[in-house]
Order: C-alpha cells, then structure tokens, then sequence
C-alpha cells in the first residue's frame, strides 16, 4: 500500500468501467498516464465468463504504468493497474482487492456497478469513478454512489465514444463533475488525483447492504427488512420477484437472491427473451403447418374429403400465423438495425 500523503489523503483510487468499444478506449487512455501516477486504477470490462484474461497484457503494452489482473487479497499500490478477471467481480474492502463471484448485475460478472459502489464504501471522497464506451447503462447507479460518498464522477463525451450508451445514461443519472472527450481524459485524471479528498461523509445503511450482496453475503436478502418495494417484474435470471430501489434518482432493480438490473439492462434482457419466444413460436408454428398440410395431402389420397379440408384448412391458418410472427421478427430487427446505425 502507498504511504498517505503528508497533505491528507488524495484522490488516489480511479475506477474505470467500459463495455463495447471499451478497450480502444482503455488503450487510450492507459498510452496517456504517466508512469508516476499517484494513485491506484481499478478496471472493469464486461467480458463473457469464459472469455481470456488477455485485457490486462493489452494495457500493460499500451502505457508505461504495469497492468494484470486482480488478485483477492491484494493491498492498492500507487503506480499500477489492476483489471477485473473473467466471471468475478472486482471489489474493494478496506483498500485491499475482493474478488467475488456473487451474483451478476445487468447481467455481467464482471459488472462496473458492484465496483464503484464498494469503492463508494471503502475509500470514499478518495474515490474517481469514470464511464467509458459502452452499451446500455451499467456503472450509472454506481458513480450515483461514488458522488454521494464524496468521490468524482468522469464521463467520457457520449458524442467522442464508439458506443454511447454508457457514457450517455451515466451523465443523464449521476451528474458527474466532468464530461470529457477521450484525449482529454488522461490529462484530467492525472491533475485529479492530486487534489486533496473531503471529508468523507457517513456510509448509508443501504450501500452497505448492496456491496455484501455482491461480495455473496445474502444475509441482507434474507432477512425481513428488503431494500426497496416489490416491482411486480421478474429476474431475468431465476424468474425471481425483482424488488425496486431507488438512489439519489437511480432506479435499480434486484431479487431476493442478488442478481441486480438497471432499468436499460432490465428492458434488454426482456427484449431478449421475447425474440427468443417468437423464434420458438415461429418453429412451432412452421412445424404445425408443414404437418398439418402432410396429413391433408394422406387423407386426400386416401378419399376422405372432408378430413383432407379440416387439415388443409389447419394448415393455412398455422401458416398465416407464422407468417405475422416473421413479419414481427422482421420489423423489430430493421428497428435495432435503424437504432445501431
């Protein structure tokens, strides 16, 4: 661990979250930190369980400040870079690294939510929190929580990203103090983390709840008081009850077993699952037709007029129906096509 700084503690914990077109971005801004940087950087890019820890070699040849990935247990050192690793979530606790396998929030495991909000818990005012490129709006519930424990919110210039979604909802929920384009950034941090950190103001209840969720402690799950209201929605995940809790103006949603959602990440999900619904219904209902208009087709040849119309008839219903359900699939993905270009 870095020795304090005889002026009081500093702005020395930078936490960084990206998902799609993150790693440019990361790459980027790990070329411009200096090798002297006072202070410790904490990364988190959504990457799928199974996918290579290879994000940590990327951006230990990117910059001259050291990068690898996390180790539980390990203190925070000025001077470094510390990367998230596949199906963990990277926590803080005390100014040493947590690596947790609690349960996935938007969706990812890694997630930027679960670690701004410990890093909120843990280090407070000391805290930077910075949103890079990336889809939907995972790490703005969390740099809500960094502002409201005295850290600062950095977001990258949605207009400057490859994938404004992130950057987007992170700037519409948490008002962050900076709004930069990606040139801009490593500049920036590096004149941030010398500033002097406030006083720390007292952790709420609640923040505490939510990060021994994420380090797999379910215990405030468990017991009567939940956080939050029931939302009348369920978990994606296990088809839980999801409760609705709302931060300083950010909406949330988790279940009783800890799978967390944002509102974007939630609406995602459920778009998911419906194209998926309809892809089942569209096989079943070709099925039905194609089989239907088979058994019409057995029972003409075999002279029995009125069976071969009731099939037949069947099949043309089934067939009109299949054919809504494409022309649905169809439309719904000329939108998403309209809304990525």
């Amino acid at each position: 661990m870095s020795p304090p700084s005889p002026h009081g503690p500093t702005r020395d914990v930078v936490l960084v979250g990206a998902s799609a077109g993150g790693v440019e971005a990361l790459r980027a801004l790990a070329a411009g930190l200096p090798v002297d940087l006072p202070a410790t950087v904490l990364v988190v890019l959504h990457v799928p369980p199974s996918g290579a820890n290879a994000l940590a070699a990327i951006l230990d040849r990117s910059g001259p400040l050291p990068a690898r990935p996390a180790r539980h247990g390990e203190p925070l050192r000025h001077g470094e870079v510390l990367v998230a690793v596949p199906d963990h979530h990277l926590l803080l606790r005390d100014d040493h690294v947590v690596l947790s396998t609690g349960p996935r929030e938007n969706g990812h495991r890694p997630a930027v939510d679960p670690l701004f909000r410990s890093a909120a818990r843990a280090v407070g005012p000391r805290a930077i929190g910075v949103v890079l490129s990336g889809t939907l709006d995972d790490g703005a519930a969390g740099l809500v929580a960094v502002r409201a424990q005295g850290g600062l919110g950095v977001v990258q210039d949605p207009a400057d990203a490859l994938y404004d979604g992130m950057p987007r909802a992170a700037l519409e929920v948490a008002g962050p103090e900076h709004v930069v384009p990606l040139a801009d950034l490593p500049g920036l941090l590096t004149r941030l983390v010398r500033q002097p950190a406030p006083e720390r103001p007292e952790s709420p209840e609640p923040l505490d709840e939510e990060v021994a969720v994420s380090e797999f402690d379910l215990g405030p799950l468990e017991s009567d008081d939940h956080p939050g209201e029931p939302s009348g929605y369920s978990c994606p995940d296990c088809s839980g009850v999801l409760w609705r809790i709302e931060d300083h103006g950010a909406l949330r949603f988790r279940c009783r077993v800890g799978h967390a959602w944002s509102p974007e990440s939630l609406q995602e999900q459920q778009t998911s699952e419906l194209d998926s619904a309809l892809w089942i219904a569209l096989r079943s209902l070709e099925e039905r037709a194609a089989l239907s208009r088979e058994l019409g087709q057995r029972a003409a040849e075999d002279g029995h007029r009125l069976t071969a119309t009731r099939f037949l008839d069947r099949a043309t219903e089934t067939s009109e129906a299949a054919r809504a359900i494409r022309g649905l699939l169809t439309s719904r993905a000329v939108r998403t096509d309209e809304g990525n270009g």
